[in-house]
């Protein structure tokens, strides 16, 4: 076997190196081997071997121990190297990766004379993976029964690294020969050999062996393991590496969460390596695979509400949640990182099917059991898959805005941002800015403020295509709307309108011509506007940081437009502003103590952008200002009428509670119709001026606003129109009575309702 361990030697002493000294049988055993292995054993001498086994049946267990010994010492891995003009037909190797296997696992009493056993296991293994893999007569080798010898005897020295210390202090012949690195060795050139149909069963025994050693939690070593393996198998077999990991996550769905977030980490490190390259249709499988077990955390965690609710077990549980966290961020980073790396047209591919899975109301497309986990889940779903898109759509450069913001995927993410909850609508806009943001100008925005100098920004721009000017007049109402109403929720913070502001400046830059800033200005000066009639009674924090954001980007855009009339107005209400109201200005609002006002002064118009001396600042060549005197008003549709921004759990009790309360009650009724009341419903003075009035409006809306908010507005109520047939449809056809029965499903209960024939009503065809 080439190695010096010679067992012979260890327990004969010095007169075991005598020749004439040895036994019989060790002499004709020797003489069977030839000088050079290349000449085969020797014929005669094996027939005298023979003879004298026969002759002295006593002496086979020496002769077959020595036997043994001699082919472990001197012939293998010679033997494994002979080149072989014709394959074998009758060759196994069972016994040998038994013994050698057994070897591997040597516990000898003595550090280097294990050291040493070990070592001529694994050349054994060796030797045999060397004459066997090659050999198409040989596929025996790949399967399991073998693999799961050869593999975990390879891992067992791998994981010793108190060897691999131990011995580095040795000679340099020790360190070659150090059980750990020649392992290591071993199992990349078996890797490497390792064809399309063998991956499997090469890549099974390595999973059952970290569980059986338990080295998931920690799991330095199976990280280490998944990186040789990656690196050493071919990179077209990547995906069947990533398909066993996936499938090993799934039987281990209901082990600890410690477990569990070893193995998605050995995951990261998989696909992190296999993302460089290509691997093939497992991209959704990965992210399918990975949703599925971010949901069943979260219903780990808050799913047995009564044992939360226990006293006795508030420190288990505390426990428990804190460490399913550990695998909802495992999953969480393997979702960015992967999708991450991915090109630019399986990005957008995992986009999509990212924001399929996120539930939003109206849309079938979750499968969230919304009861057991509550509105918390439900919350915590959303805020971690939309904090995966973050990582997902982070570097992401689309060439047209409809590649990156598709009707498919704008629709539900816009949804969300009208959501009742702050941090839901922050993580919306860092998706948003992700994505428009195609020249990197997000950092040099950060933070909302009254940016004195736009040009030391030096901001990258380039000129709006044709496609994404095709965008905005398709989708610029749809973004303008939630902008609009994002700004008036009441439990916005500091970030929220960092963020908007943020979000307004980035279209500026990507996506506006002349006509898209006139609308951005129009948008400006409606939610001005809306701050002083303050119709919805909002909080003054909210008010004076809707002036701060309007005050910060009109700032931003008279820049970005360079054009003196506009740069100073905007420029005398800042600074009307700093002397009398510093409260409407970013950097004073946004401050711990700022001290708010009970009221703002509507008819201070020196504190307001005045949208006539706009108007008359931007009539130059280019700007349509007739539609700066169209006050913008946000589309209305099916959206606002559902109770969409609230949670699963809360719709269904909200809806009944509008419909129990919209129910008068019967003497209420009794004491309002009077005299007087009818005399006023029959008195129709006054409704024909209302509905001249409404017809005016109409007919000026009709004529001056711009078209894509006319396209919008009759969308609205198409698609209103068609659900409210789809509803009247429903309750109108049904299917015929049958004498069997009826299927009708009341509060969640299937009941059976049985119609009599002689009740039925038949055409007059039918009856005789």
């Amino acid at each position: 076997f080439a190695v010096e361990l010679d067992f012979f030697s260890l327990f004969t002493g010095v007169c075991g190196c005598c020749g004439p000294l040895r036994p019989r049988y060790k002499r004709l055993v020797d003489n069977i081997f030839p000088e050079d292995p290349k000449d085969g054993l020797v014929k005669s001498d094996m027939e005298k071997l023979t003879f004298y086994a026969v002759s002295a049946p006593e002496k086979l267990d020496r002769i077959g121990a020595y036997l043994a010994e001699r082919l472990s010492r001197d012939v293998f891995v010679k033997f494994a190297n002979i080149e072989e003009d014709t394959p074998s037909y009758h060759r196994r190797y069972d016994f040998f990766v038994s013994q050698f296997s057994a070897m591997c696992h040597s516990t000898h009493e003595d550090p280097e004379t294990c050291s040493r056993i070990r070592v001529a296991g694994i050349k054994g293994l060796q030797g045999v993976v060397r004459k066997t893999v090659n050999d198409e007569l040989q596929a025996i080798i790949w399967e399991p029964q073998h693999m799961d010898k050869l593999i975990p005897s390879m891992l067992f020295n791998m994981q010793d690294n108190e060897d691999s210390e131990r011995y580095s202090t040795h000679t340099h012949t020790l360190e070659k020969e150090n059980p750990a690195s020649l392992a290591e060795s071993c199992f990349r050139e078996l890797l490497g050999r390792a064809a399309y149909g063998n991956m499997n069963n090469a890549v099974h025994p390595v999973l059952v062996h970290l569980d059986n050693h338990r080295l998931w939690d920690p799991n330095d070593f199976a990280v280490s393991c998944f990186r040789i393996i990656m690196y050493s198998i071919q990179a077209q077999h990547s995906h069947h590496v990533i398909q066993q990991v996936l499938s090993h996550l799934d039987t281990h769905s209901k082990n600890t969460p410690r477990v569990r977030a070893g193995i998605v980490q050995v995951l990261l490190e998989t696909v992190a390596i296999a993302a460089k390259g290509s691997i093939g249709p497992t991209v959704l499988e990965v992210f399918n695979t990975l949703l599925k077990h971010l949901r069943m955390s979260v219903d780990f965690e808050l799913g047995d509400g009564s044992r939360r609710n226990s006293a006795s077990s508030l420190s288990s549980t505390r426990t428990k949640e804190s460490e399913e966290r550990i695998v909802q961020n495992a999953i969480i980073q393997t979702i960015g990182f992967f999708g991450g790396n991915l090109p630019d047209y399986q990005r957008a591919e995992v986009m999509m099917f990212i924001m399929g899975k996120v539930p939003v109301y109206g849309t079938p497309c979750h499968t969230l059991d919304t009861v057991k986990i509550g509105h918390q889940g439900t919350k915590r779903i959303q805020a971690m898959l939309l904090s995966s898109l973050i990582m997902v759509t982070s570097g992401f450069k689309c060439k047209t805005m409809c590649a990156g913001l598709p009707v498919a995927f704008l629709e539900p993410l816009c949804s969300i941002s009208l959501m009742e909850d702050s941090e839901l609508r922050q993580l919306v806009l860092e998706i948003l800015h992700n994505i428009i943001d195609r020249h990197d100008n997000r950092a040099k925005l950060r933070g909302i403020r009254i940016i004195p100098n736009v040009a030391a920004l030096k901001i990258k721009r380039e000129k709006i295509s044709k496609q994404d000017v095709v965008f905005m007049k398709k989708h610029g109402q749809q973004l303008y709307r939630h902008i609009y109403l994002g700004c008036k929720e009441e439990d916005n913070v500091e970030k929220n309108f960092e963020l908007l502001f943020t979000a307004l400046a980035l279209i500026t830059i990507e996506l506006a011509n002349e006509e898209v800033m006139i609308d951005l200005i129009r948008l400006s000066i409606a939610l001005q506007d809306m701050v002083l009639a303050n119709e919805e009674n909002m909080p003054m924090f909210i008010r004076c940081g809707i002036m701060a954001l309007v005050a910060a980007y009109l700032n931003f855009l008279s820049q970005m437009i360079a054009n003196p009339p506009f740069c100073q107005h905007v420029s005398k209400v800042i600074e009307m502003r700093n002397l009398d109201a510093p409260y409407l200005l970013p950097e004073h609002v946004f401050r711990e103590k700022c001290v708010l006002p009970d009221a703002l002064d509507r008819d201070d118009v020196g504190l307001y952008f005045q949208t006539a001396d706009l108007a008359e600042a931007l009539s130059v060549p280019g700007y349509n200002v007739e539609r700066l005197a169209i006050p913008y008003i946000p589309q209305v549709t099916e959206e606002d009428r559902l109770p969409r921004r609230k949670s699963f759990v809360d719709t269904i009790s909200l809806q009944v509670d509008i419909l129990s309360n919209s129910l008068p009650d019967q003497s209420q009724l009794a004491e309002e119709i009077t005299f007087e009341t009818l005399k006023k419903a029959i008195d129709t003075t006054g409704l024909e001026e209302q509905e001249r009035e409404r017809r005016r409006q109409v007919m000026e809306k009709f004529q001056k606003a711009p078209f894509e908010e006319i396209a919008a507005h009759c969308e609205s109520k198409a698609n209103m129109l068609h659900d409210r047939l789809a509803q009247i449809f429903e309750l109108t056809i049904r299917p015929p009575p049958s004498p069997s029965g009826t299927v009708t499903v009341t509060s969640g209960h299937a009941q059976y309702q049985s119609v009599p024939v002689y009740e039925m009503k038949f055409p007059d065809l039918c009856v005789y």
